[in-house]
């Protein structure tokens, strides 16, 4: 009995943080629109992106380098994954983007069928699995969620900055040593997605930024974009050299590879990285793919 009842209280404190509604000024702020979830407010600062010219596989891939310096306007970031059930939400409001009635050329990519929402049975999460995050839904689909949430996607700098929680120059969300099964969830050590809140939070109070599940940045995957951005501030890869504003309404006919970021549940551990990064089709989805959201700060400094 004792032990049910600690369950139940540690449930309804995740709970209130994941719905809490501070006013803006604070650290956590509510999304303006949509389902609201708690937010951090990531300081503005500089930071090196990517990873050391001395570090090879495992420790980095060529696309993380060469390493260099990129400054981030502050800006608010979900404190966990969306979960199913904050999906469902925007599925009952969208139901365009329900599992029955999506479009194929927002989940079907040329090397992978649809799966979309694949767990799910019409619009209804699996069983038991409401804080858990939502996986198998595309680029298009979190770019959707993200919009009617009144919010965006992170770019890659904003996400890697973030997931660095203040830490310079480390290989982890907790520093440099290597990830055991206490501090993420990787390499199939749980064999499945994780509730959120599950794990120890970085030093912006962000959960699972390392494993659990892979998150959908807004950034059009470029092996060479560290070499050829010549923007230091607030850098983002817009396919076709087009406006942010451009990419947010029009994503829809979006079709080049975008970037995922995290690692995840059943990817080995050096995928868990800050700096390392993978490419997709923006219409794959995957049993390990989910996302999480930021919204701009109107004091970005």
């Amino acid at each position: 009995m004792k032990i049910q009842f600690t369950r139940l209280l540690l449930a309804l404190l995740l709970t209130s943080l994941l719905f809490a509604q501070p006013p803006l000024s604070g650290d956590l702020s509510p999304r303006p629109g949509g389902m609201r979830q708690a937010m951090r407010r990531i300081p503005a600062g500089t930071f090196q992106m990517g990873s050391p010219a001395t570090d090879t596989w495992p420790d980095a891939w060529p696309d993380e380098q060469p390493m260099h310096t990129v400054h981030v306007d502050a800006f608010y970031m979900d404190v966990f994954e969306v979960t199913n059930a904050q999906f469902k939400k925007f599925v009952d409001a969208n139901p365009q983007w329900s599992k029955d009635n999506i479009e194929d050329k927002f989940h079907r990519s040329y090397d992978y069928g649809g799966h979309y929402l694949k767990l799910w049975t019409g619009t209804d999460y699996p069983a038991g699995k409401a804080d858990h995050p939502v996986v198998w839904v595309s680029w298009y689909a979190a770019m959707a969620y993200a919009a009617w949430a009144g919010k965006r996607l992170p770019t890659e700098a904003e996400w890697e900055y973030a997931a660095r929680g203040g830490l310079a120059g480390k290989k982890y969300p907790w520093g440099d040593a290597k990830p055991t099964p206490d501090d993420a969830n990787y390499d199939e050590n749980v064999n499945d997605t994780t509730p959120i809140g599950t794990y120890t939070a970085n030093g912006y109070g962000l959960y699972n930024m390392a494993g659990n599940a892979s998150e959908w940045c807004l950034d059009a995957y470029d092996e060479d974009f560290y070499f050829v951005s010549h923007n230091s501030r607030n850098p983002v890869a817009v396919s076709g050299g087009k406006p942010l504003t451009w990419l947010l309404e029009n994503f829809k006919h979006i079709r080049g590879d975008r970037v995922l970021r995290g690692g995840a549940w059943n990817l080995l551990a050096q995928f868990t990285r800050v700096g390392c990064r993978t490419p997709d089709t923006p219409a794959t989805t995957s049993a390990n793919t989910g996302f999480r959201c930021v919204m701009d700060d109107e004091d970005p400094h």
